[in-house]
């Protein structure tokens, strides 16, 4: 081999085209398979588009649900509302009819017009319910009192 010397304050480049050849084998070999490297097969570039493809769907997919959800809050918040107004609207309407009654006329024509009188002491009949329930079966006639 020749040696060359250099003259001057410049080097001169040592990857001049056309000397690939020069090159040794080894070093031309690591060359080739970082280009291999750099490069896909059928099947990675398969994976990668199907693995877009499923990332895609399932961001759209859930996407849809928080869009779902957030409409179901919304319709949530205004049935609520709704219920709140007509709760307003039925005790007001409830009050009124509470205020509007005269229960000395009730009376009045409970007493005169359709004969009933209060309650004699024999007519009571107390009993206890055991249980402590809020209503009562009736099982039998309820004695007559007389």
């Amino acid at each position: 081999m020749e040696k060359r010397y250099v003259y001057g304050n410049t080097a001169r480049k040592l990857n001049e085209p056309g000397r690939r050849e020069e090159m040794p084998l080894h070093v031309q070999k690591r060359a080739q398979a970082k280009r291999r490297a750099h490069r896909m097969s059928f099947g990675y570039l398969l994976f990668l588009s199907l693995a877009v493809l499923a990332t895609g769907i399932i961001l759209t997919w859930y996407i849809t649900l928080q869009a779902d959800i957030t409409a179901s809050v919304k319709q949530v918040s205004i049935l609520e509302a709704q219920l709140n107004t007509l709760k307003q609207d039925n005790d007001e309407a409830y009050n009124k009819a509470v205020s509007s009654l005269d229960l000395e006329e009730i009376k009045r024509i409970a007493i005169g017009e359709y004969g009933m009188t209060y309650a004699t002491e024999g007519q009571i009949i107390t009993y206890s319910d055991g249980g402590g329930n809020d209503y009562v079966r009736q099982l039998a006639p309820i004695p007559d009192g007389n």
